[in-house]
């Protein structure tokens, strides 16, 4: 499919360069040129992301992973699965997925129009044939209708399908937090200990260097070597999903594959064996359990784990010798200062 250049309008104006290390309030989200927002085509793509159709066996849809009611995630540690198949990696948030550049966990996808197409033809997630999809979705006169109305003729095409949905995910942004309050002014936004905790953040824990910007993100990927699963290593269905995703993406010692080479199976480039996507912070209490494979159920964990200086033998982290209060501080700020007003959403109904 052919990925939709972005036209990238920052918050605030800044550049990229710009804005790191800097934490700034949520501004106007990233629209393609070729994909406008309107309030019919967030509709449709609403419905879309509901629609069990786009699943092979018609009983899973895009919110059975990203559920509104777990923070758009799945609470799970690892996403849900098609039958007989498990799935090995954790199911990450949409929130704020407009301002990302690269989706996945390892950023194969450019642009949220690409990346919609991939869970729906994955053997191990949806298990959908996408030819078939699209006879599906225009044997509904109700969509027909909407097709035409939103792209000004009936014809359903998987790139279709894929910019409502994609228009729809641009709404799902976390707005109006504490911390967007106190950026802009507000001193009494941040409770004293949080605003103790955003002091840790963009200071002594050093949270800042790759949490910035508005959606608390670098765009970047880091291997900070987190330990894999062992309950995840003993399970032969996850080590076929491992050794099937290597073999598909050209590596050539798939069969003996034990652990997630991250990144790498993306670029090829050693340095990013085991390195991940930079996840946002926004509503991150809502998000657990955290980290590509879910292994770390609490905040308290995952400040352990970066105060500790990261997994043994990463080179991107050292210890940061946080006190008892400072983490305790840090995860305050991170539950409450991150957490912003509701998210407008209503279920569809599906024709």
């Amino acid at each position: 499919m052919r990925k939709l250049l972005s036209v990238i309008v920052m918050a605030v104006g800044l550049p990229v360069c710009a804005l790191a290390g800097q934490l700034v309030p949520v501004g106007d989200i990233p629209v393609p040129a070729d994909n406008p927002q309107t309030p019919e085509k967030i509709e449709l793509g609403k419905k879309l992301f509901f629609d069990r159709r786009l699943s092979g066996d018609g009983t899973t849809n895009c919110g059975t992973c990203h559920d509104p009611e777990q923070g758009l995630g799945d609470g799970l540690e690892i996403s849900l699965n098609y039958p007989t198949t498990r799935n090995w990696r954790n199911s990450p948030t949409l929130i704020g997925v407009a301002f990302q550049k690269q989706l996945f966990h390892d950023g194969r996808a450019a642009s949220l129009e690409e990346q919609a197409l991939f869970p729906m033809m994955s053997a191990f997630e949806m298990n959908q044939n996408l030819d078939y999809l699209e006879e599906e979705i225009r044997s509904v006169p109700e969509y027909v209708a909407e097709f035409t109305a939103v792209f000004g003729d009936g014809d359903v095409t998987r790139q279709r399908i894929a910019m409502a949905i994609a228009a729809f995910e641009r709404t799902l942004v976390s707005r109006n937090s504490p911390l967007d309050r106190f950026l802009q002014g507000d001193e009494q936004a941040l409770t004293p200990e949080a605003r103790q905790g955003y002091a840790v953040f963009t200071g002594k824990g050093g949270c800042a260097t790759c949490h910035y910007g508005a959606n608390l993100a670098d765009d970047r990927f880091h291997a900070l070597q987190v330990r894999e699963n062992p309950e995840h290593l003993k399970d032969p269905r996850i080590a076929a999903t491992r050794r099937f995703v290597a073999k598909v993406s050209g590596f050539a010692d798939y069969r003996n594959l034990a652990e997630d080479p991250g990144r790498y199976l993306v670029t090829k480039d050693r340095k990013d064996w085991k390195a991940f996507r930079t996840p946002t912070l926004r509503e991150v209490a809502a998000t657990a359990p955290y980290m590509h494979n879910g292994v770390y159920a609490t905040l308290d964990e995952v400040i352990d784990f970066f105060n500790a200086g990261g997994g043994a033998g990463n080179g991107e982290l050292k210890p940061l010798q946080l006190t008892e209060a400072e983490k305790r501080q840090l995860r305050v700020f991170l539950e409450e200062g991150l957490a912003g007003e509701p998210i407008d959403f209503s279920y569809p109904k599906i024709p």
